[in-house]
């Protein structure tokens, strides 16, 4: 029996959102059906629903960032029960059996993984995101979410939280190391939480002042606002790691030439240009770009831990159903400090 609950929908590219009645599927044996309690605001919610990647099916539901209570279980599944609180990320499908869901990399599914929303899925239907009161979803891709933590504070960490904790895994920060993120945004703060909290020296590369004395509060150690390009000159051969969470328009050439020997700048964000870097930035010193794309779902339940050991949460501001489409200008404008979470409930 399918269920019929509400959601926000986009019918096309950049229309305003609108409350609908959508159909969640009848529970399959490896299915867990949520009841949603919160769901973050992703920038990438925003270039999807305004069609700016090219790739949007609509009508669309965005949302891959979301936190909820299972309300009931499929007959085969043993990890999770009623009541439980859980999260679902940015998939909801892949084959489980390549060798990069072997080894718990399920974003690289040689099948191809299926989006949590925007895309058709193994049996011809497209996927739902979490603006809307629930959702179902195949029991391995639902993580737990610890006991007595801020639930709207972790929701984007189904997203922002492992973007950013898995190339700082991956690439070694921790005591000893040094490492700047450039933009303190939705990303960037939950950057500098997370390296701080992995014992980094942390440094915060923004435009501006404005958010010194926040990044310094989230475990920053030093803050450089780059809009002086004279800045660089005192930041050269200085980092060990970069996590670039900016999409567009910063000289990339001016931030590499601030990591050290063998430093590597990992690219988080989505331009819509091309990345365009001189030769020379990355011959000296041995220096590279990489980019990372999310986390599998093991290491997304590490992070989760990780987090509530930390004692790590989104700064978040917490909206309405009928704000979405305000948060979206305000997020694109910057005016956001830092997430915007969905309260659920307002969806009637």
């Amino acid at each position: 029996m399918t269920v019929t609950v509400s959601a926000l929908s986009a019918k096309s590219a950049g229309a305003p959102f609108e409350t609908v009645s959508i159909e969640r599927r009848d529970l399959r044996p490896d299915d867990v059906r949520i009841d949603i309690r919160y769901a973050g605001i992703c920038h990438s919610d925003i270039h999807q629903a305004r069609d700016e990647w090219g790739v949007g099916i609509f009508p669309m539901t965005p949302g891959h960032e979301i936190v909820g209570t299972v309300t009931e279980v499929g007959s085969d599944v043993g990890r999770h029960r009623v009541g439980d609180t859980v999260g679902v990320g940015c998939f909801v499908d892949s084959c489980l059996e390549c060798e990069a869901c072997a080894d718990g990399e399920e974003q690289f599914c040689a099948k191809g993984v299926v989006q949590t929303y925007a895309q058709e899925d193994y049996y011809g239907e497209v996927t739902r995101g979490g603006y809307s009161r629930q959702i179902v979803v195949r029991d391995h891709f639902v993580v737990k979410i610890p006991d007595g933590v801020d639930l709207a504070g972790f929701t984007p960490l189904l997203c922002a939280g492992i973007t950013t904790y898995a190339p700082l895994k991956r690439h070694g920060a921790g005591p000893g190391s040094r490492v700047g993120v450039i933009g303190m945004g939705g990303l960037g703060h939950v950057a500098v939480k997370i390296a701080a909290a992995l014992g980094a020296d942390v440094s915060v590369l923004s435009r501006t002042d404005a958010k010194k004395d926040d990044a310094l509060a989230f475990g920053a150690r030093q803050y450089h606002a780059t809009g002086d390009e004279s800045v660089f000159d005192s930041l050269q051969n200085r980092f060990d790691l970069l996590v670039n969470t900016v999409g567009d328009g910063i000289p990339l050439d001016r931030f590499l030439g601030t990591l050290g020997r063998g430093g590597v700048m990992v690219n988080l964000g989505a331009p819509s240009d091309l990345l365009k870097i001189g030769a020379f930035s990355l011959l000296a010193r041995r220096r590279s770009v990489t980019g990372s794309l999310v986390g599998g779902l093991p290491e997304t339940q590490e992070m989760l831990d990780f987090c509530a050991d930390h004692g790590i949460a989104a700064t978040v501001e917490v909206v309405s159903a009928d704000q979405v489409d305000e948060y979206y200008d305000r997020i694109v404008a910057g005016d956001v400090r830092y997430r915007a979470v969905i309260d659920a409930a307002t969806l009637g």
